[in-house]
């Protein structure tokens, strides 16, 4: 891939970022545009792990049953 007519600006902050970090302009291009996309894996998995540590706890539960609980709490805290 070829990427033409790159702002001097954001090329500039991009071989800063690079060099602070020890990766090559190329590197930190990819890690760039994964990012930009959503492809970073290492966030991906720590939002995976967050996401299995809040349901940890709901597994097998049917959603109406959790709407009826939800609806008997919010009932319980309006005449209490």
């Amino acid at each position: 891939m070829v990427i033409r007519n790159i702002d001097d600006a954001v090329l500039q902050a991009l071989r800063s970022r690079a060099a602070a970090a020890g990766r090559s302009v190329e590197e930190e291009a990819r890690r760039a545009l994964a990012s930009a996309v959503g492809a970073d894996r290492e966030a991906a998995r720590a939002r995976l792990a967050a996401v299995r540590a809040l349901l940890a706890g709901h597994k097998d539960r049917d959603a109406a049953d959790l709407v009826r609980e939800m609806r008997d709490e919010r009932t319980r805290g309006l005449s209490g």
